[in-house]
């Protein structure tokens, strides 16, 4: 579900992951691990969260997105 989160409000922020992860500071590898399905740690969780202005529990699937 991570994944699924993250690459979508990538593509709606017309942005990659690549370039989003080099931003915060996250090794570029940690892509390929989230693709196969690993999640982030808390820290890395909450950059990618305050990145996208979106609750970490969405990140995770845990919360359905606002309404736009």
């Amino acid at each position: 579900m991570f994944w699924e989160r993250f690459y979508g409000l990538c593509l709606k922020n017309n942005t990659k992951p690549i370039p989003v992860v080099k931003t915060l500071g996250i090794a570029a590898g940690s892509v390929t691990k989230w693709k196969n399905g690993t999640v982030p740690n808390g820290e890395t969780l909450d950059k990618i969260a305050n990145f996208f202005h979106v609750s970490v529990d969405y990140l995770l699937g845990r919360d359905e997105p606002e309404s736009e």
